[in-house]
């Protein structure tokens, strides 16, 4: 199966369960949700027009929604080629979901690999059992897509952007009828300000969970 790729690159993972894990990330071409603060919009649409060689997309990008195609074994034979020492892949987007990862994460888990998702929460999520899957849902966007409760069972890891007292109670709704006891919840200062920071503080203390900082922003790293 093919997976339009918009970049790949090896960094080190700067939020969540596995923060300061080195990663390779790749990030998938496309995503309908529309949340008015993402930093990747160039992922948002798969246009004929950015279609690139797969060679192109082994790199980072940033700039424009170029895109290729890629299958599992030729994203691996670009890892070696780069020279790439991390074993953790983090797939995102965009957003990963719209596409079945089934083949793409199995693929990855038998070379020897483990595997990260991070979606919205508002598609299926459709990849190998072994996968770590952390959802951070996206509630009321743009886009009109509602957060699935399959996407929240699946979920390994549920991370929740949040700057205000709204957004804790936006997610205990989300979670009401979710058994979360195996699950780790993370809260994450939403652009790291001191109000939504000292709130995520507060709420992890009281609720045993996680503080999940954006710490490649603190590094300046992608």
């Amino acid at each position: 199966m093919n997976y339009p790729v918009n970049e790949v690159f090896e960094t080190i993972q700067g939020e969540g369960v596995f923060t300061g894990v080195p990663a390779i990330f790749l990030r998938l071409q496309g995503c309908p949700v529309g949340c008015a603060w993402c930093d990747t919009k160039q992922t948002w649409e798969l246009l004929a027009e950015n279609n690139v060689a797969p060679e192109d997309v082994i790199a980072l990008d940033g700039s424009i929604g170029r895109w290729a195609n890629h299958t599992p074994l030729s994203l691996i034979a670009a890892f070696n080629a780069k020279g790439f020492n991390a074993k953790h892949i983090v797939i995102t987007g965009g957003e990963p979901c719209m596409y079945d990862l089934s083949e793409l994460t199995d693929t990855f888990h038998r070379e020897g690999y483990q595997t990260q998702i991070e979606t919205s929460g508002t598609f299926e999520v459709k990849c190998a059992k072994e996968t770590w899957v952390t959802v951070s849902p996206k509630v009321n966007m743009k886009g009109g897509y509602r957060v699935l409760s399959q996407a929240l069972n699946r979920a390994n890891e549920i991370k929740h952007p949040i700057a205000t007292e709204n957004h804790i109670a936006e997610l205990d709704e989300l979670l009401k009828d979710i058994d979360v006891s195996a699950k780790t919840i993370c809260l994450q200062p939403i652009s790291q300000k001191a109000r939504a920071t000292e709130l995520a503080m507060k709420v992890c203390i009281e609720r045993n969970w996680r503080l999940s900082i954006q710490t490649h922003k603190y590094l300046n790293i992608d």
